[in-house]
């Protein structure tokens, strides 16, 4: 239960440490379905943006053995292959613009010498991850939060990484919905890379979504993004353009609910 309260009260974690604790401590309730289900609804509370941890909690509850269906999820998220998609299709020598640290992107970046980043320090972290290329000798370039348009004007796609996606939308960093409306407006496509377990039903994407509806959405850390911004969907099993159908990763589990 001390594992629980650390996991649900920490700050912004990335997905994939964030499910594999969860995982690790909702597994010692295994045998104690509504102390799961208490424990699970506890840490969407608090993390409501986690597309991998709402993937997580339904997959467990829904499971006749939440234990060994963990270990699965962590295995899952682990061995991800969106990173190897996103890095075989971004263009040989081409600019890219991306904003704070994305999760799943950031080894990509660093591991195509060939590109020029655009850093965008969304979040406070962009600033970060340029410095953190850079001394990888990757041309990378940080861009403060004012000059996110006219990055997006200088680049020849703008990446931006889902935590969520679900019906007609994607969370993401704040500036991500400003930074994808120059690039339509623009005619600079717009890449959305979702992993696993980051594609919601309908039912948790509407309770996700109005749980991230607060008072002053100006001074939130993440966003909606309507997916008609966008232009192509990268996910484990490839590229998908859109508009397209975009299958969830899960079922629903009403309970959380």
């Amino acid at each position: 239960m001390e594992r629980l309260r650390y996991v649900a009260g920490a700050g912004p974690l990335e997905h994939e440490l964030l499910v594999q604790e969860s995982a690790g401590s909702l597994a010692a309730l295994a045998g104690d379905a509504a102390a799961l289900l208490l424990s699970c609804k506890r840490l969407l509370q608090r993390h409501p943006s986690s597309g991998p941890l709402w993937w997580l909690c339904a997959r467990m509850l829904c499971s006749d053995d939440p234990r060994r269906e963990g270990r699965r999820c962590v295995r899952e998220l682990t061995g991800d292959e969106t990173p190897q998609h996103l890095e075989a299709e971004l263009p040989e020598a081409g600019v890219v613009t991306v904003l704070g640290w994305p999760e799943l992107g950031a080894s990509v970046l660093a591991r195509r010498g060939d590109l020029r980043v655009l850093v965008v320090d969304a979040g406070g972290e962009g600033d970060e991850l340029a410095s953190r290329l850079q001394l990888l000798d990757a041309d990378a370039v940080p861009v403060s939060d004012r000059g996110v348009s006219a990055a997006v004007l200088a680049s020849d796609v703008v990446v931006l990484e889902a935590g969520a996606l679900g019906a007609g939308g994607f969370v993401a960093v704040a500036g991500s919905r400003a930074a994808a409306a120059v690039a339509r407006h623009a005619g600079v496509p717009v890449w959305v890379v979702a992993g696993v377990g980051r594609v919601v039903p309908a039912g948790a994407w509407a309770a996700l979504a109005g749980r991230l509806a607060g008072a002053e959405p100006w001074s939130a850390d993440e966003e909606l993004v309507p997916l008609e911004l966008a232009d192509v969907l990268l996910r484990p099993a490839g590229r998908l353009a859109l508009p397209g159908h975009v299958v969830p990763d899960f079922s629903e589990a009403p309970e959380l609910l």
